[in-house]
């Protein structure tokens, strides 16, 4: 599939949006007790933003060796593998550096993932399913066993052994933001979702309709909640029904990469159906440079805040404005940028480098 499917770029400019109005109002430890329906947006986007974002990488991962895979050429694989491994130790260094600035890094996880799923691109649809399947199983087994906030300081968000070999395995694998458990099931989704051909209705109505049907899923299994609690269950499993991220079990899981299905399969229906009408190019614009957007919005949003005393405690109404005036800059500024060049700065030296 050489011609780019812009329903992709747009769907990662809604997931870069989702995370930096999530990550502003995380920073600013916004008061939401003035509007606790919009709290309820807020924290419903939380964790979902950054399943969307890593579900598009695997897309991008089957999207960028579907000649190889679909002709068997090991050569060329093994090519496109090396490139892959390249972006990897990129991400994950360019992650390590900017932990220092953004604790909640996704990148030097991004590499990891990326890494794996590299070493999977041959393997067929049904065994990464299986695999994701292996992933949500043993994550959970695995937080009934160990003690997930070890290391954490849930006031601060400080994680205390993060520089120790320890403690930065534990926190890349198991307890972190973003843990390859289960977490790396997202982008081999991902990969599954990139090697169905989206340009088919019917195939994109009956992923659509998957996605529905697991989002709708995991918030009925919420609802039952009050029940199961009459029903005499133990207040210790009730963190099984959470859809929250951290920690990321089996019902968050689905919810998110339901949700996620769903707005990628909206997103590219509305570029098939749109094209490159001039009011739509610019979000996809702005999704082609997710990584550059995905630093400035710490760097230099929040870092505008900071400069002018503005960053913490403010309230939910000004976090939420304060994320959606970057993005409008980010639309702007992708705009502008495409006009002169094909790539966004990091995307340029992220090309260069792999």
């Amino acid at each position: 599939m050489k011609q780019r499917v812009l329903g992709f770029d747009l769907a990662r400019a809604l997931a870069i949006f989702g995370m930096v109005i999530v990550n502003f109002k995380i920073v600013m430890h916004a008061n939401a007790s003035e509007n606790l329906a919009w709290l309820k947006i807020v924290n419903i986007i939380d964790g979902r933003a950054s399943a969307l974002f890593v579900i598009l990488a695997g897309v991008g991962l089957s999207l960028l060796t579907r000649q190889s895979r679909l002709a068997g050429d090991l050569q060329l694989l093994a090519i496109e593998r090396k490139s892959l491994f390249k972006r990897a130790g990129f991400l994950f260094v360019l992650g390590l550096l900017y932990i220092e600035i953004w604790p909640a890094d996704i990148l030097h996880y991004y590499g990891v993932y990326i890494l794996i799923g590299a070493l999977c691109l041959m393997l067929a649809s049904r065994y990464i399913m299986v695999f994701v399947l292996l992933l949500l199983i043993i994550s959970t087994i695995l937080f009934t066993m160990l003690n997930y906030s070890t290391a954490w300081n849930w006031q601060t968000l400080a994680y205390a052994d993060l520089w120790t070999i320890k403690g930065f395995a534990r926190n890349l694998i198991f307890n972190g933001f973003h843990p390859i458990l289960p977490w790396l099931g997202f982008l081999l989704l991902g990969m599954v979702i990139g090697r169905q051909n989206l340009g088919q209705v019917a195939i994109r109505e009956r992923l659509f309709l998957l996605g529905l049907f697991a989002a709708v899923l995991a918030e009925l299994i919420v609802l039952f909640l009050p029940y199961a609690r009459l029903m005499g269950m133990p207040l210790a499993y009730e963190i099984f029904f959470s859809t929250q991220p951290m920690p990321p079990l089996p019902v968050y899981f689905i919810g998110a990469a339901g949700s996620a299905v769903v707005i990628i399969s909206l997103c590219v229906a509305l570029g098939e159906k749109h094209g490159k009408k001039a009011w739509l190019m610019p979000f996809v614009y702005t999704g082609q440079l997710g990584l550059t957007f995905y630093l400035a919005h710490v760097i230099l949003g929040m870092g505008l805040l900071e400069s002018l005393g503005m960053l913490e405690k403010q309230s939910l109404a000004f976090s939420v404005m304060s994320a959606l005036l970057f993005c409008a800059f980010a639309v702007v500024f992708a705009n502008y940028w495409r006009k002169f060049y094909r790539l966004g700065p990091l995307e340029s030296v992220l090309r260069r480098l792999s």
